[in-house]
């Protein structure tokens, strides 16, 4: 891993977070203030941007690659439970929590290049802007409500239900043809069904010609099924 300062390149970062759209037409100089003592780090494939427990003193915003955060179980088995992209931010909630410490794992996939900045600079900003602590705010409360209906959607649905609403989640993005955002016994333990179970379902729409594809790699033929088993988990809002 390796960092450069900010002051090498101080209008880049506030550019990025000026397209942000928690951060668009906020005032320059609370851009300039969130970036105090900021500074780009690079990460190879794999390697750790912070671990879980670890104290919460930054937040960052995605310059290239991807970061990804983790949690293991009890059992050992890691879950990702979502993967940032360029100009997304990251941990940024976690600049607020209580107990100051990051709640999960955060490592790059492939080349990553991030902007690190501080916790103490994000609070102050919110303090003398109530307009960016509101936009948290919505958007803190937008993740809650994600996620209280994604622990109702593996409390109700079955195995294939789940795994075709992920699938059509991922269309969604990246079209038709889609990279799984991790090994399948991660995303198996992301859904909560058994790898050999993903398998079965995997070979089975193989085999029917809903999809094509093996490992990461998959291509979606026919959405009009996997829409019939996902519909009974669509909400109205």
């Amino acid at each position: 891993m390796t960092f450069v300062n900010i002051q090498s390149s101080p209008q880049l970062v506030i550019h990025r977070l000026a397209l942000h759209p928690l951060l668009r037409e906020l005032p320059i100089d609370l851009l300039q203030g969130l970036c105090v003592r900021a500074e780009m780090r690079h990460y190879k494939a794999g390697e750790v941007v912070f671990h879980e427990g670890d104290p919460a003193l930054h937040w960052l915003l995605v310059e290239r690659g991807h970061v990804e955060l983790v949690r293991f179980g009890c059992d050992g088995n890691e879950r990702v439970y979502h993967r940032f992209g360029a100009g997304q931010c990251v941990a940024e909630v976690a600049m607020f929590m209580a107990h100051g410490r990051y709640p999960m794992q955060a490592r790059a996939v492939g080349g990553t290049s991030v902007w690190r900045m501080e916790r103490q600079m994000l609070q102050q900003a919110c303090a003398s802007h109530p307009a960016l602590a509101l936009r948290l705010l919505e958007d803190f409360s937008r993740r809650l409500y994600h996620y209280i209906n994604e622990v109702e959607w593996l409390t109700v649905s079955s195995a294939p239900q789940r795994l075709a609403a992920y699938l059509l989640r991922l269309a969604a993005d990246q079209g038709p043809r889609l990279e799984l955002p991790g090994s399948q016994r991660q995303m198996a333990a992301h859904l909560g069904i058994r790898p050999e179970t993903l398998s079965r379902l995997l070979a089975q729409w193989q085999a029917r010609e809903w999809l094509s594809g093996e490992r990461r790699h998959w291509t979606l033929l026919d959405t009009t099924p996997l829409r019939r088993l996902a519909g009974a988990l669509v909400r109205t809002f």
